[in-house]
Order: structure tokens, then sequence, then C-alpha cells
């Protein structure tokens, strides 16, 4: 599991002739990253006496953060399964009528849950962003540059996770599926764009 590996492992990994892992992966780690700084925020706000009025909202997003953030990190391998799974099916024989039909069924299913496994990562990504913006002014200021970080880092993940979703779709010929998914991903690219508009500027007015 590329998770299990270090840093270096994975940094080594990345950057060889390998195709996978990739963009998906590192997406969903960036994102996973971002959660864990949103926890990192909530940890050094609950239990400070000046925060008190938010405690129970810093101990709800604590949970939810520290949740994507596990589910990010398993997704940088579900993602090179995904992707792993299209190129095994290009390679099952077609001898055979038979062969070639089901070789291009499974192609295009693998091409599917190619697109599914950095959809899921994006929606993960703008759900971080959502927990960063409820935190505008209810968090220890110490921590509002790692507050700023996580909502780059989750914004990060949502975009490069929308490009490993479009990179697939042109090989899907399920027309309704492929315009569902072109809709979603504009949907999801403009609210994580605003919030991370918003989490940046308020950064930026505050921080120092």
């Amino acid at each position: 599991m590329l998770v299990k590996s270090s840093i270096e492992e994975f940094n080594r990994i990345l950057g060889s002739s390998s195709p996978a892992p990739g963009g998906g992966s590192v997406a969903a780690l960036s994102g996973a990253l971002g959660a864990s700084l949103v926890s990192m925020v909530c940890n050094l706000s609950i239990g400070k006496e000046e925060y008190e009025t938010f405690e129970n909202l810093l101990k709800e997003s604590l949970e939810k953060a520290q949740s994507l953030s596990n589910s990010l990190l398993e997704r940088v391998d579900l993602d090179t399964e995904a992707f792993n799974g299209v190129m095994a099916a290009f390679k099952m024989p077609k001898e055979t009528e038979e062969d070639k039909s089901a070789r291009r069924d499974a192609i295009q299913e693998g091409f599917k849950k190619a697109v599914r496994s950095p959809l899921g990562i994006a929606v993960e990504c703008l759900e971080v962003l959502k927990l960063a913006e409820k935190l505008i002014g209810k968090f220890n200021t110490n921590a509002i540059s790692d507050l700023g970080v996580g909502a780059q880092q989750a914004h990060a993940g949502l975009e490069g996770a929308v490009m490993n979703v479009r990179i697939n779709l042109p090989s899907i010929k399920d027309e309704k599926f492929v315009a569902e998914t072109n809709l979603k991903v504009v949907a999801l690219l403009e609210e994580g764009g605003a919030i991370r508009s918003k989490v940046y500027t308020y950064v930026q007015e505050n921080i120092g």
C-alpha cells in the first residue's frame, strides 16, 4: 500500500516511469493533508477559554476533518487501483468476437471507475474546504496560516482530481454519464473556488 510507505519512498515511486501512482493519488494526498491541517487548527483551539463559545463546532469539525483525512488517504491507493483496472482491461484477450465484446465492456467500465475515483476525491476535498470556511473567525488565530494552507491544499486536491476526471471522460461512450459528470465537476469547481477565495482573503487580511 502506498500510504504505508515513507514520504521518501512514495516520492521516489511517484517520480518513476510507472504511470501510477499519478495525479489522482497526489490529489487525494493533497486533500488528506488539507484535512489534517484543519484538524490541527481545531485541536489548537479546543479547550481554550477564548474559543469556548465555539467548542461544539470545533469538536464537530475535528471529527469530520479526521474522517475526511482518513478517507482521502485510502483514496491514494484506490485511485491507483482504478487506473490499474483500465490497464488490465486493455490486456484482456481479443481473439474472438466474444473476447472483443467482453474486452470493450471491461474497458468502458474501467474508465468509468477511473472517473468515479477522482470524482469522489473532488467531493471530499470540497467537504474539507467547507470545514475550513466554517472555522473563519472561530479558531485560535495563532493557527491562521495553517487554516490557509489547509484550504489551499484541499483546493489543489479538488482541481487536481477534476483534471483526472476530465482526462478519462473522452474515452467513455455513455453520453448520459459523461454529461452528468461534466455538470458535477463544473459545480464542484465553482463552489470550491469560491470557498478557497473566501478563506484566502480572510487569511491574508488577518495574518500577522
